[in-house]
């Protein structure tokens, strides 16, 4: 027998997005349902995505420096194994005491947890399927189902050897030759992961560059540091097929030999996850790319059914699908939600991290602004200089006229984290000379940020 359940909010997605919005929905009041089909919450991304693939490129950074990296520093080691189920117990301890976390705010917000796959029955109503069948009627729908691997014609996955994201964090062993098919964000980091840990690392790209989407400028040095920690770039690469033989793999592409690898990890980007949702029932179609339309409320084109994160327009980020899921529910509950998606920022965790917020050169020439640039080195930084990592670079980019930051992008240590003053400075519309005149501790790499803003007037003051 199916429960019959009534509920302000239903939130379908136990996501970064889903359970903030419903987290921020129980502060405001509602009466809150959330649907995951998955035993753990959390989502793609604290499952099987963001943090376990942080949690390895953490653990494979430690070895490699323990491995030949501490010399510099007058630590001498000896015997440096890899102890890779190790490795992967930490990834695993990390996701259980996060997703439990998750389950923990569900209970303190006082959230009913529906477990199996939630679909939408008609306005107004959700039905879930699976062990715990049940009946929801409720007054809003939230749709935050996120993503899934998309793959390419001629593919063949078998989710083993021929897998994408998910797999590639738990295979048993190193592969001898992994083929990465995509430059992007994930085959990269995981690309580095692995060639960390042992394998060949072979990086099959559609387009004439690595990280499409990002400053030029940034992916063109990101590349040749990457060259150079072993990551075998080919560009230009139609991938036509891909094919397991026995033990190992075969990887075509047009005009090129086949390669013969261990392991192929598929990685040419995601696609929004609608599958089943019944969104037929109530009259919803999806857009070519198979997103939902929505408006500047997430409102669909039903009243009372709102959608955010990856199955919307936008870059697929969890933080942008948090900040969604927060102004939506405070939209409706308050009368006001907002989200500044030029202050969002996009981060990629390989060594050096790759970090950027608001515009590229790219887009300012391409919309015809004028702009200014400052640039300056971590080469020139003491912080940088004692931790032994100097590769990279911040560049901010700034009006022309207003001096006002239009974006940020640096490849560099910790530049996931020095980001966020530049995202907190498009934020609140802040000048390059804001930041240059904003006292930063030294030594410290932020001092990067203060010197690259200095830059922009050509008043950089160590270079």
């Amino acid at each position: 027998m199916s429960t019959e359940a009534q509920h302000d909010l239903v939130v379908i997605g136990a996501g970064p997005g889903g359970y903030v919005a419903a987290i921020r929905a129980a502060q405001l009041g509602l009466n809150v349902g959330i649907v995951e089909k998955e035993p753990a919450l959390g989502g793609t991304c604290l499952r099987v995505g963001c943090i376990p693939s942080k949690a390895l490129l953490e653990a494979s950074e430690r070895y490699e420096e323990a491995r030949k990296g501490l010399k510099r520093f007058g630590v001498k080691v000896s015997g440096v194994e890899l102890d890779l189920p190790a490795m992967m117990k930490h990834k695993d301890r990390t996701v259980k005491a996060l997703t439990s976390g998750v389950a923990g705010l569900m209970k303190k917000n006082k959230i009913t947890r529906y477990s199996g796959h939630g679909k939408i029955d008609g306005a107004g109503t959700v039905v879930v399927e699976g062990d715990e069948p049940a009946r929801i009627k409720t007054d809003k729908i939230l749709i935050a189902t996120g993503s899934a691997v998309s793959t390419l014609p001629g593919i063949e996955m078998d989710w083993d050897r021929i897998g994408g994201s998910t797999e590639a964090i738990a295979y048993p062993e190193v592969p001898e030759h992994l083929v990465v098919i995509g430059a992007g964000v994930i085959g990269l980091e995981l690309g580095s992961v692995w060639a960390r840990l042992g394998s060949k690392v072979t990086v099959l790209e559609y387009m004439d560059r690595i990280l499409p989407g990002m400053d030029g400028e940034t992916a063109a040095l990101a590349q040749k540091i990457f060259k150079k920690q072993g990551l075998d770039f080919h560009l230009g690469v139609k991938v036509t097929g891909a094919r397991v033989e026995g033990e190992q793999c075969v990887v075509e592409a047009e005009g090129r030999d086949p390669i013969t690898c261990d392991r192929v990890l598929v990685a040419i980007g995601r696609r929004p996850y609608t599958d089943n949702l019944g969104l037929e029932t109530v009259g919803i179609e999806t857009s070519r790319r198979g997103q939902i339309p929505v408006d500047g409320s997430y409102k669909t084109s039903v009243d009372g059914i709102y959608a955010i994160g990856d199955v919307i327009d936008g870059p697929m980020l969890a933080h942008k699908a948090e900040e969604e899921g927060m102004a939506c529910v405070e939209g409706f509950a308050t009368g006001y939600g907002h989200v500044n998606y030029n202050a969002i920022p996009g981060v990629v965790y390989t060594h050096p991290e790759i970090a950027s917020v608001g515009k590229t050169e790219e887009e300012l020439m391409e919309a015809g602004v004028d702009y200014k640039v400052g640039k300056f080195p971590f080469m020139a930084n003491g912080r940088a200089k004692a931790l032994a990592q100097t590769d990279g670079q911040v560049k901010i980019l700034a009006h022309a006229g207003t001096d006002r930051v239009l974006g940020a992008h640096i490849i560099g240590p910790r530049a996931g984290d020095l980001i966020a003053e530049a995202a907190v400075a498009i934020e609140y519309g802040a000048s390059s000379e804001d930041i240059a005149r904003a006292s930063h501790a030294h030594p410290t790499l932020a001092e990067v940020i203060k010197e690259a803003a200095l830059g922009v007037e050509g008043r950089s003051l160590n270079i």
